[in-house]
């Protein structure tokens, strides 16, 4: 369920805005778009397990978080990686 080294490097290559950028909103939203993903699909197979459920809300509510901070931020950048990552 964990996302691999190699895959968040690669998450992490493709969204930062500039080299060894790994805190900005960007960043941050498309990792755990990712993890999320994945604990979707864990959670359709497996599904009587809370505690997983629990983590996965709780995700959600930060990704919400900072995509409300980045739209407050910079309304351009919002709309772009909503559209990327095919976010609602």
């Amino acid at each position: 369920m964990a996302l691999t080294t190699k895959e968040k490097q690669t998450i992490i290559k493709k969204y930062a805005r500039e080299k060894g950028d790994t805190g900005s909103p960007e960043v941050q939203i498309a990792l755990l778009t990712e993890k999320i993903n994945k604990l979707s699909e864990h959670l359709k197979l497996h599904k009587k397990d809370v505690h997983s459920r629990r983590g996965l809300l709780s995700m959600v509510a930060k990704r919400r978080r900072l995509l409300s901070y980045l739209q407050k931020r910079d309304e351009k950048r919002f709309v772009d990686l909503k559209k990327i990552l095919g976010l609602k």
